[in-house]
């Protein structure tokens, strides 16, 4: 978790997609919940992962707003993805769902994530199609960086 919020705060804080996106991957720790976790502990953890990227990052309770949202939602979206047969406590990865389940869990996700940052960053319809950028943009860098994570990153099989 630490090394993550550090890859956020000092280096994907400054990548911009089209001067205005900028990918925020903290919503990774939130989607990598195992199936049967407890829906306070999601919670929890969501509200404490944002607040952390609030407090070094400035935002002012986008990230936790997002981050929290993103953790109530987990259970619904991981079961939109997950084989039926899937043990309960499985743990979501290219290994444990296939890529092709694995990729749109992470997409839906990271999009779910950047519509309300975004969102809320914005608070106005007087830009939108800036805001939708921004949501698109920011959402489709975050699905990439995390793909290409659980491919770079060694398994503990």
């Amino acid at each position: 978790m630490v090394l993550l919020l550090l890859l956020q705060l000092i280096i994907l804080n400054h990548v911009h997609v089209f001067t205005y996106a900028t990918p925020v991957v903290i919503a990774y720790l939130t989607m990598n919940f195992q199936r049967g976790a407890s829906r306070v502990g999601l919670l929890l953890w969501g509200f404490a992962i944002g607040l952390l990227y609030d407090v070094f990052s400035n935002t002012m309770g986008l990230g936790m707003c997002s981050a929290t949202l993103l953790a109530m939602m987990q259970p619904f979206l991981l079961s939109l993805f997950t084989p039926r047969d899937a043990a309960d406590d499985m743990v979501p990865s290219m290994h444990s769902m296939g890529a092709h389940r694995y990729s749109l869990y992470v997409f839906f996700s990271m999009l779910l994530f950047h519509i309300v940052f975004y969102a809320l960053d914005a608070f106005t319809l007087s830009n939108w199609t800036l805001t939708l950028i921004a949501m698109g943009g920011g959402g489709l860098m975050a699905f990439i960086i995390v793909l290409f994570a659980q491919i770079v990153i060694p398994k503990d099989d």
